[in-house]
């Protein structure tokens, strides 16, 4: 991590800490969902990024501590601060799934963390815009300096975001969180691409202890989403077998994301606009290419995912194809 990154998120260790001492602690302070979620995301790199002699690779134990306790146990000045910064990512999110972005939402709670103390009169909607309207993260980026006169390297940026995004699970990712539809876990797919996910055989999105990484084999990047609980922010055991069908031909699959590619050995999502997200075994982690680009044959749906009524209808119309012949 860059050290103009490390220095703006160790502005940020003594907002959430309110004790400059504790900076000098290897901890990870994982705060209740009454603090905020945005305190929660960045205290793993805030407190790494606080040691400049510890690099990333470095374990870190994690600390429970009980949010009210911490609150209260700040000075009034720290107290303010926190609430300046939870109030600011509440302003955030909201404006976020107003503008149809909530998705993005971490990403635009971070940036505001790290770089924004000396920006004035901040307007969470009109931010919220330049996330709605940016075709990509490069774009982005330049939208939000050339707005707020900043100078948040791009590539600095990638590597903070994609930190802190293997660090925690995305709960702004899905549409219908009581439920394991296909659209969300399309933005599974997506999340573990974007958050950088490896490829280990066994495993489905849980994190490993010793090295902080996230991994999923092929088939365990879909049975981590339907093991996943949003609600509980678990993993559970409910599905151990991967169980699918396979539809038709890729020639014939429907314009839905979260529909299942196959190509005889692998498994593929499909997240839109021609492209995949899958785990290679491989290249050794989560990766995204065309689906044209790949040897995918056929499409596939997966015990446990509802699907809309477009699929229903392809599913019925290839199977009267079949009858018919």
């Amino acid at each position: 991590m860059s050290a103009t990154v490390a220095a703006a998120l160790k502005k940020a260790a003594v907002y959430i800490l309110g004790d400059e001492k504790k900076r000098g602690k290897l901890v990870t302070v994982v705060l209740s969902a009454a603090v905020g979620l945005l305190l929660l995301l960045c205290a793993p790199a805030v407190m790494l990024s606080s040691l400049g002699e510890v690099g990333e690779e470095a374990q870190v134990p994690e600390l429970h501590i009980n949010a009210d306790d911490f609150y209260s146990s700040l000075d009034s000045e720290s107290r303010q601060r926190l609430d300046d910064i939870r109030s600011a990512g509440n302003d955030i999110a909201n404006a976020m799934d107003e503008k149809g972005v909530k998705v993005q939402t971490i990403k635009a709670q971070l940036i505001y963390m790290s770089y924004f103390e000396d920006v004035q009169n901040f307007n969470a909607e009109s931010y919220a815009d330049l996330f709605a309207t940016a075709q990509n993260d490069s774009d982005l980026i330049s939208a939000i300096n050339s707005t707020y006169g900043l100078d948040i390297d791009y590539d600095e940026f990638v590597r903070t975001y994609t930190f802190v995004m293997n660090s925690t699970l995305n709960s702004y990712m899905f549409n219908d969180a009581g439920s394991k539809n296909c659209s969300d876990l399309a933005a599974w797919a997506e999340n573990a691409f974007i958050s950088g996910w490896g490829y280990k055989s066994g495993a489905a999105g849980e994190r490993d202890e010793i090295d902080r990484i996230r991994y999923a084999d092929n088939a365990g990047l879909v049975l981590g989403y339907l093991n996943y609980s949003p609600t509980d922010k678990k993993f559970d055991s409910a599905y151990s077998t991967l169980v699918y069908t396979e539809q038709g031909g890729i020639d014939t699959m429907p314009e839905v994301v979260g529909i299942g590619l196959f190509d005889g050995s692998q498994h593929g999502i499909y997240v839109g606009n021609g492209e995949v997200v899958y785990s290679s075994e491989s290249v050794g982690y989560v990766t995204k290419e065309p689906v044209s680009n790949g040897s995918w044959t056929s499409w596939c749906t997966y015990d446990g995912v509802t699907y809309p009524q477009e699929v229903e209808d392809a599913i019925e119309s290839l199977s009267g194809e079949s009858s018919s012949e």
